[in-house]
């Protein structure tokens, strides 16, 4: 099996997330993209995250209509922050070895990789597909060489739609009394309207 990995605080997750993950199942021929919201990332560990039940809700929501799309929990029922590694490990555990993880991450984020937890052993142990956005030019030689053959075999990267949406965006919207229609799926707008999230 070839299984892709979006993960995320999911504060809300929106359609730009939806997009990107199908736009990067096709292009790769992935079996199924695992929706994982975070925990506690340990780069946000200092700012406020809606509750992690919340996200969860909305991240199955969201993706429910999509029989390739699944959610899993792993981060939020695990004690202590959020690292990468530990889910691709764990990830290992559940599908076999014989399964090939592609971690999706924004091509912005791919510039960081080299100072995450242990990041050549999850090189060794995961792709990483960087999707492109607009007016983010990244290096990816620079990163590929930083990693050595492991990275040109293993860093890959792709153009999905160019959908700007953001969550920051989605939720001062929300606090502002304005419409959030369009931007995340319908049944994420009702949830986010009857829990009277971001207000």
């Amino acid at each position: 099996m070839k299984v892709g990995i979006l993960g995320g605080t999911f504060d809300p997750i929106h359609l730009g997330h939806l997009a990107t993950a199908e736009s990067v199942r096709e292009i790769f021929k992935l079996d199924e993209i695992l929706f994982i919201p975070a925990a506690r990332p340990p780069h946000k560990v200092n700012n406020n995250v809606t509750a992690e039940v919340h996200r969860l809700m909305m991240t199955f929501l969201a993706t429910k209509s999509n029989e390739k799309f699944q959610v899993s929990p792993m981060e939020i029922l695990r004690d202590g922050l959020s690292y990468t590694l530990e889910t691709v490990n764990e990830l290992h555990k559940k599908f076999g070895a014989s399964t090939e993880l592609f971690f999706i991450i924004g091509a912005d984020s791919l510039r960081d990789l080299p100072t995450w937890y242990h990041s050549r052993e999850l090189v060794e142990k995961c792709h990483f597909i960087a999707t492109t956005r607009p007016n983010v030019e990244v290096n990816f030689s620079d990163v590929k060489n930083f990693f050595g053959k492991l990275g040109t075999e293993k860093i890959h990267q792709v153009t999905t739609p160019g959908i700007e949406i953001s969550s920051t965006e989605i939720r001062r919207r929300v606090q502002a009394g304005l419409s959030i229609k369009y931007l995340v799926p319908e049944v994420v707008e009702e949830y986010i309207t009857k829990e009277r999230l971001y207000l």
